[in-house]
């Protein structure tokens, strides 16, 4: 069966694009993951998990490698545009696939402001004449103008500004060894397991940070109406950036841990100012590598990264919007150019305008960034109940491996994941999902109930009809 007559199945017309390939969507994950992630936040995870940075994002990867199988279960079962919305809507029910995207809403919407608030404060510090307001009005218009002329234009800068991150990646890494090598720093395996400081409790808690780095692999699934190839394409693709970004992450992480000047005093500070990987590289190699570092990591999260984030949180709203969830004007798409247009201009403004609130805020960047972690991780836990109730239990299934295990234990960790994150971050998310549910009482009583096209009565597994 052709993508598009997939799509079909479900009432719903080919109106994006199919001019994505494999590569493009490992090149859109990694950008979307940047490779350099982790140099941002590293001293937060770093004290957040007593030292055992590397170790920390280790179980990241083992956790979400469950999760990226699920939503490989998903989206062949569903193959189409926006992620655990629509999952967990077919999968479960409508109502439920509502509150699934709103509260996946918390992770998407708010991502590009946190990219594009920390790229503009970093580039504000390189660059104190330019203020911080004037970098998110720039990072905002571009990214914008790039996204609205189409997919293709959007799959081209991203691949260039990828080798970039991935050149400077290997800059860092060879010179760190070498630094290692030639006795700076102390070797040590400190990073992956401290007796002194291990508790699952505490690695749990700063793996609920370091999620933030691999927020993205996810945002694939968001492409299943624009790849060639159908949906087989976008598992293996979430897959594989999922594994390429791990060690990345592990790699970057460990090395830098070994060269932090002073672990004491990072353990006890957390970091206030983000600068903890950049001083580390300045141990490597000096203030030509921590300056390279820094301006990368802000140029990285401010454009590219935020680029593709703008284009996931664009097609959530338009699945949305298609099935009558949201305002009918987000499901415009430009005829021209097949993009979501609308969605897209509308994600640049909420961007430019929380950036621009949050800059004001002490806390604007840890506030933004709890809440987009747990929006996230609550999103993951149901897209695992999804695979089970979908295929498990209405489709009778016999593939308890992939349909009852393997979600099981995804949603098991990130569980004991969300319940050592952090309070405020609790507490906001579950405010966020409460008035989701106030606006889905809402539409009840409007006569919108939530309603999703296309679904067909459950089909019998083949060993039920081997039995007629």
């Amino acid at each position: 069966m052709q993508p598009q007559d997939e799509l079909a199945r479900y009432g719903y017309r080919q109106e994006l694009g199919r001019r994505l390939r494999f590569r493009d969507l490992v090149a859109y994950g990694l950008v979307y993951m940047v490779p350099i992630a982790p140099m941002a936040i590293f001293g937060s995870v770093y004290a957040g998990s007593g030292g055992m940075v590397a170790l920390a994002y280790a179980v990241g990867v083992v956790a979400l490698v469950f999760t990226a199988f699920s939503y490989a279960q998903m989206v062949k079962a569903f193959p189409m545009s926006g992620s655990v919305y629509n999952y967990a809507g077919r999968g479960i029910s409508a109502p439920v696939g509502f509150l699934a995207g709103w509260v996946i809403l918390l992770d998407y919407v708010l991502v590009p402001g946190l990219l594009y608030l920390v790229a503009s404060v970093a580039m504000h510090a390189t660059v104190p004449a330019v203020p911080v307001w004037l970098w998110l009005l720039g990072f905002v218009a571009v990214n914008t103008v790039v996204n609205s002329v189409g997919i293709r234009m959007t799959a081209m800068v991203t691949r260039v500004m990828l080798v970039g991150e991935l050149i400077v990646l290997a800059v860092f890494l060879a010179v760190a060894c070498w630094a290692l090598a030639s006795g700076r720093g102390r070797f040590s395996w400190d990073a992956f397991y401290n007796a002194d400081t291990f508790t699952w409790a505490v690695v749990a808690g700063a793996v609920s940070i370091a999620v933030l780095s691999f927020l993205g692999f996810d945002g694939i699934s968001m492409l299943a109406e624009e790849t060639r190839g159908g949906s087989r394409q976008i598992g293996r693709a979430m897959a594989a950036v999922l594994v390429l970004a791990g060690v990345l992450f592990i790699a970057q992480t460990w090395l830098a841990a070994m060269l932090v000047p002073d672990p004491g005093v990072l353990l006890a500070q957390a970091d206030p100012n983000g600068t903890a990987f950049y001083d580390a590289a300045a141990v490597a190699g000096g203030g030509w590598l921590a300056m390279l570092c820094a301006v990368a990591t802000a140029i990285a999260w401010g454009l590219p990264n935020s680029m593709v984030a703008q284009v996931a949180t664009s097609r959530l709203l338009y699945a949305m919007a298609r099935d009558r969830q949201l305002p009918a004007f987000l499901a415009k798409v430009s005829i021209r150019r097949n993009v979501p247009i609308n969605a897209t201009l509308l994600t640049g403004a909420v961007s430019l305008t929380l950036g621009l609130y949050m800059a004001t805020r002490a806390d604007g960047i840890t506030l933004l960034s709890s809440l987009i972690n747990f929006g996230a991780m609550v999103a993951f836990l149901v897209l695992h109940v999804s695979v089970v109730v979908h295929h498990l239990i209405r489709r009778r299934s016999g593939n308890w491996w992939a349909h009852l295990v393997m979600p099981g234990i995804g949603f098991a960790i990130l569980a004991y994941v969300v319940v050592n994150a952090n309070i405020a971050a609790q507490r906001l998310g579950l405010a966020w999902l409460a008035l989701g549910m106030v606006v889905l009482a809402g539409l009840y009583a409007t006569g919108r109930r939530p309603s999703l096209s296309g679904l067909a009565p459950v089909q019998r597994s083949a060993r039920d009809l081997e039995r007629v």
